[in-house]
């Protein structure tokens, strides 16, 4: 019996299905059931009741399931421990990633990681979905929003400012915006999630709160593709300042309306537990802030955000 058959065994009681776990360890199915039959070989017991349709627990399993949870947390807390007090930082490091950030920045932000950690291994889920951590083969996400669960751990890595930008072709086709309003005469690249398309704009001027339904031609549920319309000039996007900036910097794209401010969002790292909170993990999170901190300075410097955005 291993310690991985262990493992095995906690995803199928979760699961209550070989298929659900394996699936969820990245492992064949047949592979999974061997796990279960050597653990139950060694334990002298069956752990599950298994049907043609069903898996639940038997008793046995109902008793040796939370013994046998509670003893692979303890190892792999002192585990943890040992790897800290060498500053040994190594593992493989399951994340989910946005689209538009993930290729973009966060990607090349993992290779200088992992040159300074090369003991770090990655596995990128590159995805605007909602994580179902019981469900996907990730550890960790990275996500735009505050997150919603209580039961998750997050770390907050960043305030993003958002801005409302387009090519300098499209608006002297189109003519600038001066006021939001303005914008309803323009075309909207819009943004789908979970099948809501994103087309009411918000700003905010003067402590008042401005929303603009938004007119459309093109909308995606992938938030790369809405960029590189707006690269190539078919409208105007609503987008965070990080997924832009590199075509802002590069005046790709300009930045308007900017005494309206686009309601800002948050950059979080999201776990569902505390046992995935590696000392590899505790460092990407500081990384994360160092480069999108050098990031927002360039912004700053060439007048697209200001301080007070990003605070």
């Amino acid at each position: 019996m291993l310690l991985e058959d262990l493992n095995v065994i906690l995803k199928v009681a979760e699961f209550r299905s070989i298929t659900a776990a394996a699936e969820s360890l990245d492992m064949r199915t047949a592979t999974a059931s061997a796990a279960i039959k050597r653990v139950e070989r060694t334990l002298g017991v069956e752990l599950f009741i298994r049907t043609t349709r069903h898996l639940r627990l038997s008793v046995a399993g109902e008793k040796y399931i939370p013994n046998c949870e509670q003893a692979l947390q303890m190892l792999d807390l002192a585990k943890q421990n040992v790897k800290e007090d060498l500053d040994i930082i190594d593992g493989e490091l399951r994340i989910s990633v946005p689209s538009d950030l993930g290729r973009h920045l966060i990607l090349p932000w993992l290779d200088e990681f992992m040159d300074e950690h090369q003991g770090v291994s990655v596995k990128v889920h590159i995805s605007d979905s909602n994580i179902d951590f019981y469900r996907d083969p990730v550890d960790i996400a990275l996500r735009y929003g505050t997150p919603n669960d209580a039961n998750l751990y997050g770390f907050k890595i960043c305030k993003v400012p958002r801005v409302i930008c387009a090519t300098t072709d499209y608006l002297k086709a189109k003519g600038m915006p001066k006021h939001p309003n303005d914008l309803t005469t323009h075309n909207g690249l819009l943004y789908q999630l979970h099948d809501i398309i994103h087309d009411v704009w918000e700003f905010s001027h003067q402590d008042k709160l401005i929303k603009v339904k938004m007119q459309s031609n093109r909308a995606s549920n992938d938030a790369e593709l809405v960029r590189r319309w707006c690269v190539n000039g078919k409208g105007i996007a609503t987008k965070s300042s990080l997924d832009m900036s590199d075509d802002l910097l590069n005046d790709r794209i300009i930045s308007i309306l900017s005494d309206f401010a686009p309601k800002p969002t948050e950059l979080w790292l999201i776990c569902p537990s505390r046992q995935t909170i590696t000392p590899a993990l505790r460092l990407l999170r500081e990384h994360l802030k160092v480069k999108c901190a050098e990031v927002f300075t360039q912004l700053i410097n060439k007048g697209i955000i200001t301080n007070e955005d990003i605070v």
